[in-house]
């Protein structure tokens, strides 16, 4: 297994940064692109799940990693609660929201397997 240098090399990263751009797609269409608190708020949520991930990647401590990731899975959390909102207020379409949720599900349990894994190697090496 090579070792990752950069957190441009995450694969998670790089999945949120395409969950963030498309929210900022979606919130430049339709209704949404109106509604300027959710559509701020939707855009935040979403870009702190990978800002969250470079934040505590450099920090190289592997517990501040681990505490960020936490903070990425939340934001991750709050993200998909938005999705269920903006689809229930009929500001996007349902096949929007199925997409959007399943990429939220996937990072979150990327988030929780790396987490388990920085968890399981501080322990290796305590």
């Amino acid at each position: 297994m090579s070792t990752i240098e950069k957190f441009e090399d995450l694969e998670v990263w790089k999945k949120s940064i395409a969950l963030a751009k498309d929210i900022y797609e979606l919130s430049d269409k339709g209704k949404l692109a109106h509604d300027f608190g959710m559509k701020d708020q939707i855009r935040r949520a979403a870009c702190s799940i990978s800002n969250n991930i470079a934040e505590g990647f450099e920090n190289q401590s592997n517990k501040q990693m681990t505490r960020f990731l936490y903070i990425a899975k939340g934001s991750c959390g709050e993200l998909r609660s938005q999705v269920h909102l903006i689809s229930s207020l009929d500001l996007m379409s349902k096949e929007k929201e199925s997409e959007l949720y399943n990429k939220c599900i996937e990072i979150s349990k990327m988030l929780a397997g790396f987490i388990k894994y920085l968890q399981n190697f501080k322990t290796k090496t305590s």
